[in-house]
């Protein structure tokens, strides 16, 4: 039976698979089909010569839910809300992204506002009731909703963290009149303050819900035609995989679905390599994502933002993306500037070399005509050499440049794009660049790696095997998560210790729970990992900090204390004494561990030239250079490469520039040192 993780990209659907019995490993790549995802699934699977009836799990990473909510391509959703906060998702926080811009608008809010209805109703913090929901307006609110035909709704009350019987007597009003209705609660969603980041989540759930019920119908039915009978595993944006049915449930955990994988390709890196602090990076087709990877695990944050003013307040790896890949399309601004993306040719039509329509030049083009891309693609496709040129001719006429000074710089300016990035995240999490490996990942990833590591004085990178499909790799090294949380606020030397053990023993029973629902057979083998949000008395924003396991005394608070100081420091350069820590939340983390795949199998031969092709001339500042080509696949732990050089895999093609050079380490991942 085989073990299957494919991502759906905006540009490639990708797979990596490993036989349970014998430890075969297989990959696929094939282009992602718009109109319908889980086409591109079943292609996969096709290409990699796999039977869907022998496929035991097969953990699925997709951009689905994301992608409606950019779009805003779902079905309409309704929310209900406390009187006198219809507009609260909306009108956000009050800030500002550009200061000093006076025509920046807001995005389009994830609920229509014609949709956005309110019923009488209030609870205090404590969780008391101080006036009841009025049933009379309840009951109107659910016959305009019927007669809208509206196919979710979520329902967000005030103060509703503290208790959520106001949520739940709305949902039962609503199930009379609208047996058939998607509802979901903010106190079930996330019973956290903060209403803004509370009620925005709970409407990307509602909203996304009858989309991704429809995806996972479409691919479960899709399988179960061919013959699958395995389990159907969906990555979570917090680095696990849960089963299709609670993604069904829960869509707001599934928005950066996708680049997860990536992350926990680098996490199952750090244990394998060694290298204690890996920078995960990702270039596919469309967009490059870069995340911090620490002892084994990718950096978690409740801050993210789907768009400006779209708060996201679930646990998620903490992925930055821009929009520079390998389809980014080269462009001249009103000025007369060579610019670079965000805009991507994705897979319909593709770059011009992709001969399927298009006729502006990418970065796929510009390493094409530079020599730095194989015109087959390794054998995979003929790439058009002279439409590409021809797209590079008109761009580089604009501009006043030569056509390969201009291919060079968009290579240049797409990397740069990748470097701030890098540095965006680096600088927002508190880390030194230099104390870091950049790991390469995504078919484009090692084509800019060392150029991006060298802007940001990285002094080495590392190209693992498979790199060109990681986050389908990363999708089988995943383990169930289930993620739980619920406020408590209370600073830590006032805090009642009965009352805090009494909610992280519910919590822990619960998402124990999750997880045996799941699929997950073995109860005892579930590690439990605890949490509290804190923060210092006054401020206005959280800190994860670890919690020991058992049950709390006093005596654990001095060492609670002490760990969130620590924890403050290394984000932000800072910590105090002279302020209270204070408990805002608790988390628990479940999680099932599933199997390893097997290492990869490394070839071996004394002779140095025995991986090199052929040769090629690439273009390196402005100038020809004569490189070998090396087959990667063949790269032993004997091979020492001097750049430059060209390096060749199956699904990807890593660029060694000159004052490079390279080895192959014990687990066949390709470690390249830069001259900085």
């Amino acid at each position: 039976m085989w073990r299957v993780g494919i991502d759906v990209g905006g540009t490639f659907t990708d797979l990596f698979a490993w036989e349970e019995k014998t430890g075969r490993q297989v990959t696929a790549k094939v282009l992602t089909t718009k109109q319908d995802r889980s086409i591109a699934v079943l292609e996969s699977i096709e290409k990699a010569g796999i039977e869907i009836s022998d496929i035991s799990y097969l953990m699925h990473g997709t951009t689905t839910a994301t992608n409606a909510l950019i779009e805003r391509s779902y079905p309409d959703a309704a929310f209900i809300t406390t009187e006198g906060f219809r507009d609260t998702i909306e009108i956000g926080r009050q800030h500002r992204q550009h200061l000093y811009d006076p025509y920046q608008t807001k995005p389009k809010p994830i609920i229509k506002r014609r949709y956005r209805y309110t019923v009488p109703e209030r609870t205090n913090v404590r969780g008391e009731t101080e006036r009841p929901l009025d049933v009379a307006a309840a009951r109107a609110v659910a016959e305009r909703i019927k007669a809208a035909g509206i196919p979710s709704v979520a329902i967000g009350f005030i103060n509703s963290y503290a208790s959520g019987r106001h949520e739940e007597q709305m949902r039962d009003i609503l199930r009379e009149t609208c047996p058939d209705i998607h509802i979901v609660l903010s106190s079930e969603t996330r019973p956290i303050f903060r209403e803004h980041g509370r009620f925005v989540t709970t409407a990307v759930r509602a909203a996304c819900m009858p989309v991704m019920v429809k995806y996972m119908d479409d691919l479960e039915n899709r399988l179960a035609r061919h013959g699958f009978a395995g389990k159907l595993l969906i990555l979570k944006s917090s680095g696990g995989v849960m089963s299709a049915e609670a993604a069904r449930q829960h869509p707001e955990d599934m928005l950066e679905s996708g680049p997860a994988g990536g992350v926990a390709y680098a996490g199952y890196l750090t244990e394998q390599s060694g290298f204690d602090r890996i920078l995960h990076t990702d270039v596919g087709g469309t967009s490059f994502d870069v995340s911090i990877v620490e002892h084994g695990k990718g950096l978690i944050t409740r801050d993210h933002e789907l768009e400006w003013e779209v708060p996201i307040v679930v646990p998620m790896l903490d992925i930055h993306s821009v929009g520079s890949g390998g389809g980014s399309i080269g462009w001249v601004d009103a000025g007369g500037s060579l610019r670079v993306g965000p805009k991507s040719a994705g897979s319909e039509p593709g770059p011009v070399c992709y001969g399927r329509g298009g006729t502006q030049p990418t970065i796929t083009d510009a390493n094409l005509l530079l020599g730095r891309l194989d015109p087959t693609l390794n054998g995979k496709i003929d790439l058009d050499v002279d439409a590409a040129r021809k797209a590079m001719d008109k761009l580089a006429a604009e501009i006043g440049l030569s056509p390969l000074a201009t291919a060079e710089g968009m290579i240049r300016i797409g990397c740069e794009y990748m470097a701030q990035a890098v540095k965006k995240v680096l600088v927002a999490r508190g880390r030194d660049p230099r104390d870091f490996v950049y790991a390469s990942f995504g078919g484009a990833g090692a084509l800019a790696a060392c150029f991006v590591a060298r802007s940001m004085n990285i002094p080495k990178v590392i190209v693992p095997p498979h790199a060109g499909v990681a986050s389908a790799f990363g999708a089988t090294v995943m383990d169930l998560r289930q993620d739980i949380e619920q406020f408590y606020y209370a600073p830590v030397k006032e805090a009642d210790l009965d009352r805090v053990n009494a909610i992280l023993d519910d919590l822990e029973t619960r998402a124990r729970k999750e997880l045996i629902q799941q699929g997950f057979a073995d109860a005892a083998g579930i590690e439990i990992i605890r949490s509290a949000q804190m923060r210092y008395v006054g401020q206005s924003y959280e800190v994860d900090t670890p919690l020991p396991n058992g049950v709390l005394t006093a005596g654990h608070l001095p060492g609670i204390e002490e760990a969130f100081h620590g924890v403050h420091l290394q984000e932000f350069g800072v910590s105090s004494d002279d302020f209270a820590p204070a408990f805002v939340s608790f988390s628990v983390t479940a999680i099932g561990r599933m199997d390893d795949p097997p290492p990869v199998e490394l070839y071996y031969s004394e002779d140095d030239r025995a991986a090199v092709k052929g040769q090629r001339d690439v273009y390196f500042d402005g100038e020809w250079t004569r490189c070998d080509v090396y087959e990667g696949e063949a790269l032993t732990t004997h091979h020492r490469i001097e750049g430059p050089a060209i390096i060749e895999y199956d699904h990807a093609c890593t660029v060694l520039p000159p004052q490079t050079h390279a080895h192959v380490n014990a687990m066949g991942a390709l470690v390249i040192d830069i001259e900085i």
